[in-house]
């Protein structure tokens, strides 16, 4: 229960990467708020993990708009008292090769992959400064290194790791770690729409030869997210099987 006492908020929450985190983070002790664009399925995952409503909450709320952002946190920390860890999970991508691009795809990842994390950060910050404890775990991607038909979603990335090394600098002398994961290929609802033949090409780039689990990505944030990594801050770990090396 290495997040015993802890409150933290998981974005993205309502499937996928997301929940597997919000469960794990509850299984190790913390009180969770899940926040996503689909209130009922977000409610759904919260009630499925704790049917008392007491340490687990779903809420709806899209991160890229600042005056819901503000609402919500507001309620959050108005039930809980405080926040200890944000998890920056909530992301899309709407791929396209570059010259295909519309304007419509590109500000639409940027607002809800970067302008989301800004949002949902700043409303957490100053509480942690304040209580001089914090920990905040942005998900980036290896697409941050480069992929095809990805320049929104890669920029969008890259922009989090920029983003995380630069605020964990701001933020160190207040016990404040600020880290990123970037995943590669993870067994979710949105892989698992992917035509075989293309899935066979993932798995033969992963050394390990197989797919990550959303699980498996869950245990390195709750690391992250426990004083088990007190000193580790400004850091990017990959999540890749190998396949990034």
């Amino acid at each position: 229960m290495r997040l015993d006492g802890k409150v933290a908020v998981v974005t993205g929450a309502a499937q996928g990467i997301g929940a597997a985190i919000a469960k794990r983070l509850y299984a190790e002790g913390a009180a969770v708020a899940l926040i996503d664009m689909d209130e009922d399925k977000v409610s759904a995952v919260a009630l499925d993990l704790d049917y008392s409503g007491k340490k687990v909450r779903g809420c709806g709320c899209n991160v890229a708009d600042k005056e819901e952002v503000i609402r919500i946190f507001g309620v959050i920390e108005s039930v809980y008292g405080k926040i200890d860890i944000l998890i920056n999970n909530a992301g899309v991508t709407r791929d396209a090769m570059f010259h295909k691009m519309s304007d419509d795809q590109w500000d639409f990842v940027m607002d809800v992959n970067l302008k989301g994390v800004y949002n949902c950060t700043k409303s957490v910050i100053t509480g942690m400064q304040n209580r001089k404890y914090g920990k905040i775990v942005n998900l980036a991607s290896v697409s941050a290194f480069g992929n095809l038909g990805q320049s929104n979603y890669g920029a969008s990335k890259a922009a989090v790791i920029g983003f995380t090394k630069c605020l964990a600098k701001e933020t160190a002398r207040a016990n404040i770690t600020v880290n990123a994961i970037a995943p590669s290929y993870i067994n979710t609802e949105m892989l698992q729409a992917v035509p075989s033949k293309v899935m066979m090409k993932f798995k033969d780039a992963i050394p390990l030869n197989r797919l990550g689990t959303p699980e498996e990505l869950a245990a390195v944030a709750a690391f992250l997210s426990s004083d088990d990594s007190s000193f580790v801050t400004g850091e990017c770990i990959v999540v890749s099987g190998g396949s990034y090396m």
